[in-house]
């Protein structure tokens, strides 16, 4: 059954001879109150959430690109992620070593976690209580109980760790050392690495694909990205990108996503300006589409119809029609933005 909260603007109280009932005004005020309180406790829908690592803040959009507010969270916020109800954000903050919580419905941050020095990356286990967080500094992934805030445990890692991606089972992660040029394959329960899987030159981001069958591997100076078998851990094929008047050197790929209907996966082309738009089946790149400077942030929104894509170099960010390939506008989002997040 559906209940109908009246507008409060509208209601007056008022009947026989414009004096209010008691009993009724009562009931009304509570329904209003009670109204009040459900709209407060709900997510705003339509919402693009930007962090800005020089601003200390994340900046708030609806779904064209026009800026509404901001919210103040801690020093160099990072990497974003919402809870499984959309009702907090989660955001690494590398200068102030915290994950900071943000309450969506009231736009503020309500509490910090510290973690260890210099946080980037992070994922939550499939129940949410736990995230895993690549610590640069210490050379670890690092478990935390959202709940407590207590650090439970950490795994040693290559030189700076900083892509983590938790299976949906829950019981792997795989980490990425930016220097050993490795992918870490994590055993949960055990705390410890099963397998060093070699992949291209500084390996940064993952995206899970292909039903959870195929990890891609962003390679930041292979200009490439590798796709990885999650059922015998080996590498199956390498995405290698072009664009024309570019040398391969400028070509760094880092920030991924997948598209809704896990056909495409959308690859920020870094230094070289451009989004390559990846078929899933063919491993085939489509097209490579201009934005701003350094892309690394992607998101596209639910329906799959516009993509969102952060540029840290020139402090914006473009929307794409992924039907055809073109930007729509371009937005001044803050300084340094990095991560994109997008609420239905």
């Amino acid at each position: 059954m559906d209940f109908l909260c009246p507008d409060s603007r509208k209601s007056s109280f008022k009947m026989h001879g414009g004096h209010a009932r008691p009993w009724l005004r009562h009931l009304l005020a509570g329904v209003l109150t009670l109204c009040t309180g459900l709209a407060a406790a709900q997510s705003p829908s339509g919402r693009v959430y930007v962090s800005s690592e020089k601003d200390n803040k994340i900046y708030v959009f609806d779904i064209q690109g026009t800026r509404l507010s901001s919210i103040e969270v801690c020093k160099r916020p990072r990497h974003m992620m919402f809870n499984a109800p959309h009702t907090k954000i989660y955001v690494s903050c590398g200068d102030s070593n915290q994950l900071g919580v943000v309450d969506t419905a009231s736009g503020k941050m309500t509490e910090q976690i510290a973690v260890g020095d210099s946080p980037e990356i992070f994922d939550l286990s499939p129940d949410g209580k736990t995230a895993y967080v690549s610590i640069e500094d210490d050379n670890v992934m690092a478990a935390y109980s959202l709940e407590s805030k207590a650090r439970l445990f950490e795994v040693k890692t290559g030189g700076e760790p900083e892509g983590i991606l938790v299976m949906p089972d829950g019981k792997h992660a795989y980490v990425t050392s930016e220097i050993a040029n490795v992918v870490h394959l994590v055993d949960i329960a055990q705390r410890k690495v099963l397998k060093n899987i070699r992949v291209g030159k500084r390996p940064r981001r993952f995206v899970l694909a292909a039903g959870g069958k195929e990890l891609w591997i962003s390679n930041e100076l292979g200009a490439s990205v590798s796709v990885l078998n999650t059922e015998d851990q080996s590498v199956k094929g390498t995405v290698e990108f072009k664009v024309q008047g570019m040398r391969s050197s400028d070509i760094t790929p880092v920030g991924m996503t997948l598209s809704p209907d896990g056909k495409t996966v959308w690859v920020g082309l870094g230094r070289a300006n451009h989004v390559a738009e990846v078929d899933v089946a063919t491993r085939q790149v489509r097209r490579n589409i201009l934005v701003g400077k350094r892309p690394w942030g992607l998101a596209p929104h639910p329906d799959g119809k516009i993509l969102y894509v952060t540029n840290g170099m020139s402090d914006d960010m473009t929307l794409i029609d992924t039907a055809t390939g073109k930007a729509l506008r371009t937005v001044a989002v803050g300084r340094v933005p990095h991560s994109v997040l997008v609420q239905p």
